[in-house]
């Protein structure tokens, strides 16, 4: 991933110890590139946790991300907001709950389970847990370690 990415201030400060680098870039690869959920969704959750946990960096690389998989600037701003400020459709809130929820709470409620259930298999779902805790360490790891973002 990194060879074809560039040196990205991410893998230039993660690569110093590397073999924690080497299995967490294969486990983050997974998620981003082999995962079961469609990017829409991937995004959305990856955004919504950059956002709770105040990183620019996963902010700015999953912004660019996020519009390839199809979500609007406007979509990608009202990510800032709460969710009733936006006209999201259910699956999407669903989503979006379960980012929130997970920030807050560190697990689900049996109401925002049963929303996913009723949109996503299992392996989505755990896939989904997964995604949205592995961008909070990863946003706590670039935070702590004051990655930048690089210039345009």
């Amino acid at each position: 991933m990194a060879a074809t990415t560039g040196p990205l201030n991410i893998f230039t400060t993660f690569g110093r110890h590397p073999d924690l680098f080497q299995s967490w870039i294969g486990f983050g690869s997974m998620l981003l590139m082999k995962g079961t959920l469609d990017g829409r969704v991937r995004e959305l959750a990856i955004l919504r946790t950059a956002h709770h946990r105040s990183c620019a960096y996963e902010w700015k690389h999953h912004h660019r991300l996020g519009l390839d998989a199809g979500l609007t600037e406007v979509e990608i701003a009202a990510l800032r907001l709460d969710l009733a400020d936006h006209s999201w459709d259910e699956r999407d809130r669903a989503v979006l709950a379960a980012a929130d929820e997970l920030h807050a709470r560190g697990t689900l409620s049996d109401a925002v389970w049963e929303a996913l259930a009723a949109r996503f298999g299992e392996r989505e779902l755990i896939e989904l847990v997964f995604l949205v805790g592995h961008y909070h360490m990863v946003a706590f790891a670039l935070n702590a370690l004051r990655v930048q973002p690089e210039d345009d």
